[in-house]
């Protein structure tokens, strides 16, 4: 059974910073793309950031500049630097991961993602 687990959210001021962590764990043969999402009512869950096996990063245009997302792969764990916050990054961020699983003799590959942490930004 894997599981991915956040943590980090909060509230904090326009202009702060936030750390967001996702660990994964459980019978992991290999973790390939990491990414974090967010979602706000009423709108789709949208890519912040995504990262590669090998390291590849891919941000979407509004948070260029201001987020970084890292991973360690020891720890399974994928992080996400959140500076100059805005009160439009308001929203529930999720974690996902396309992870490999030795299921018997059979190698699988599947999409998981945690259950939410809210990041809230007064003005």
């Amino acid at each position: 059974q894997v599981q991915l687990v956040e943590s980090g959210g909060g509230l904090v001021q326009a202009g702060e910073s936030l750390r967001l962590s996702c660990a994964a764990s459980g019978s992991i043969l290999r973790i390939e793309t990491m990414g974090w999402y967010r979602q706000v009512p009423g709108k789709q869950r949208e890519l912040v950031a995504s990262i590669s096996s090998s390291g590849y990063r891919n941000y979407a245009d509004y948070v260029k500049g201001r987020f970084t997302i890292s991973r360690d792969d020891a720890k399974k764990t994928v992080y996400l630097e959140m500076t100059s916050l805005k009160p439009e990054d308001t929203a529930v961020y999720y974690c996902n991961a396309d992870i490999y699983t030795l299921t018997g003799t059979r190698v699988r590959s599947s999409d998981y993602w945690g259950q939410g942490t809210q990041v809230t930004v007064s003005s």
